[in-house]
């Protein structure tokens, strides 16, 4: 089965570009717009609609294959890509990514996308977003031309076995932690709330306490609310390495630290996210390492998730090899071709280390849906419900597209 046209239009995300440097220093929040001067490259404002370039390969039998180029909200931080603009992304696509496109054979998955995550233009490798997105299209465009579910096309390929399983869910809050908390309560969501923590003054308190406010309150939210006593989800916090700011690094103290909040978590599992920063990936990988450390010899009921400088497949190697976090979130936007998502999923699952399918608030629904794909083959520890930061829309997307999948690989397994 053949591409035959190769089609990109202007699309929108779920949620927006924000400037991460800018935020850290205290930029100010007038209701949803932040006011200030901006601190990262190719801003425009502090916070900007976050735009995607939708992909469409038209094959041969005439079905159509999807696919969304789109990159995380903390864009060109943290050894990021600079800025993903959509208008600079369709002039590429159209001068010359289109014409390379018609006529590949989509049979198989893995070569093709290979091809496209090293594609290069003038030597200088293509934007992530745009290796995201072609490379989201590329899968789908296998599974149709197959006439199976993205998942399976990944089991086959990539020579992955055992069960097909629901993986848990991870829902975001944004900054409405609150009010999104229930949502996620009433829901039961597997992993929850996320919090958004990415400003000490506001976030997170000088010494901490806004966050033990928060965790204390969500533990006894959680007991009180919640439908079934045996609902036991994960308290998952992304602090944007805003611990490691207000104790400057120090791990002894961060650990003290942690120790506190897992104590107001009781009785639930804590997982910090991003707890040290240290501004490059050595630094942040020995930081995180030694911090788990520490952790792992009092047997604390807590777990730290790496996620800044975390960006490539080889950072994700090295990471699991430095055995730098309980956890390591896969990016997916960031790894550029979701080949490589796979690659790093299975790579972690190999090295027992566990890792999770995640990605940002501002994807799409074609970009959460082939990653939650990807999630179940690959046996992921937790999937990000993703786009947007209002609960619902994200968790319906990413339940609903994982229930279909199984409900389809099953039925075909009873009826063969």
């Amino acid at each position: 089965m053949k591409i035959v046209n190769a089609i990109a239009t202007l699309a929108l995300t779920g949620f927006y570009f924000d400037d991460q440097a800018a935020i850290k220093k205290g930029a100010k929040l007038d209701r949803f717009i932040y006011e200030g001067s901006v601190m990262t490259k190719n801003f425009k404002t502090i916070r900007q609609a976050g735009e995607a370039l939708s992909i469409m390969l038209v094959l041969e039998d005439g079905q159509v294959a999807y696919g969304d180029a789109c990159a995380v909200q903390y864009s060109g931080c943290g050894g990021r890509d600079e800025l993903f603009y959509g208008e600079d992304a369709l002039k590429t696509f159209n001068t010359y990514l289109k014409d390379a496109l018609i006529g590949c054979d989509v049979s198989s998955f893995k070569e093709n996308a290979i091809t496209f995550d090293h594609f290069e233009i003038g030597d200088v490798r293509i934007h992530t977003a745009l290796r995201y997105g072609i490379t989201q299209a590329l899968l789908d465009a296998t599974a149709k031309a197959n006439k199976c579910t993205m998942s399976e096309i990944v089991r086959k390929e990539y020579a992955i076995e055992g069960d097909y399983e629901k993986i848990p869910v991870f829902a975001q809050s944004g900054d409405d932690r609150y009010d999104h908390a229930d949502k996620m309560i009433i829901k039961e969501a597997d992993v929850l709330p996320h919090a958004l923590i990415n400003n000490v003054k506001t976030k997170l308190g000088e010494n901490g306490e806004l966050l033990k406010d928060y965790i204390k309150w969500l533990s006894k939210r959680i007991l009180n609310k919640r439908k079934r006593s045996d609902y036991q989800p994960i308290l998952h916090i992304d602090v944007y390495g805003t611990i490691g700011i207000i104790f400057d690094g120090n791990t002894d103290k961060i650990f003290e630290y942690l120790k506190t909040l897992a104590e107001y978590a009781e009785p639930f599992l804590l997982r910090i996210e991003g707890p040290i920063d240290t501004g490059d990936k050595e630094g942040t990988i020995q930081a995180l390492a030694n911090l788990k450390r520490k952790i792992d010899k009092e047997s604390l009921n807590v777990e730290i998730v790496a996620d800044e400088w975390c960006n490539t497949l080889e950072d994700v190697k090295a990471f699991a090899e430095h055995d730098a976090a309980h956890m390591l979130q896969i990016k997916t936007p960031d790894l550029g071709g979701i080949n490589n998502t796979i690659e790093a999923l299975i790579y972690c699952r190999e090295k027992g280390v566990s890792a999770y399918s995640g990605g940002s608030c501002n994807e799409t629904n074609i970009s959460a849906e082939v990653t939650t794909s990807i999630a179940i083959a690959c046996e992921a520890k937790q999937c990000l419900a993703k786009p947007g930061m209002g609960t619902d829309e994200g968790f319906m997307i990413v339940k609903n597209h994982m229930a279909r999948t199984l409900a389809l690989i099953e039925s075909r397994r009873f009826h063969d």
